[in-house]
């Protein structure tokens, strides 16, 4: 490697043989600059330079590669927690939907059995209101009857009081009574 630099280096510095006088002159600075690039050059590869720049470049190559294996281990990983939580986001819309789902039959439940109850609070209502009426009709027809029975007494008081004498009245008035007792009950 070091050869092929030399070379090129050397076929570089042809141009200066064109200058005016002798090449290998401490006169021309054509030469003086070759001679300081060689030299240059030789020192640098005395101290090793180009392998010094060589392993730097190296544990650089390497440094990258270390940060593009973890950067891609990174990566790897970001995806796997990506996947998780996708599939856990899945998960949680299923159960959402599931409660959801839930909570509809619940509440259609719900009002089936408030409907229900309804139904059967407007059923007893009725029939206590039907037990009313009949518990109304029942007390006003006995209140007609016992008002006929008086008027029908006090007719028939008045109308025997002029034509039969006490011992008949109260004979009548005793049959009448048990006769109302017995259609009453």
């Amino acid at each position: 490697m070091m050869r092929n630099l030399s070379i090129l280096m050397i076929l570089a510095a042809s141009p200066a043989l064109a200058a005016s006088g002798p090449f290998i002159s401490l006169r021309n600075t054509n030469f003086i600059v070759v001679l300081a690039f060689l030299l240059f050059v030789g020192v640098l590869i005395y101290y090793k330079v180009p392998g010094l720049l060589t392993g730097l470049l190296d544990k650089r190559a390497e440094g990258i590669q270390g940060e593009l294996d973890e950067a891609k281990a990174l990566r790897e990983e970001a995806q796997t927690i990506l996947a998780s939580y996708e599939r856990k986001s899945r998960e949680v819309e299923a159960q959402a939907q599931k409660i959801i789902d839930r909570a509809k039959v619940e509440a259609e439940e719900a009002a089936d059995a408030a409907r229900a109850a309804l139904a059967a609070s407007i059923e007893r209502r009725l029939q206590a209101a039907e037990d009313q009426i009949v518990s109304a009709q029942a007390s006003a027809v006995r209140d007609v009857r016992d008002r006929a029975i008086e008027v029908a007494v006090a007719a028939a008081a008045e109308v025997l009081a002029g034509s039969i004498t006490a011992a008949e009245a109260n004979a009548l008035i005793e049959a009448s009574i048990t006769e109302v007792k017995d259609r009453l009950h």
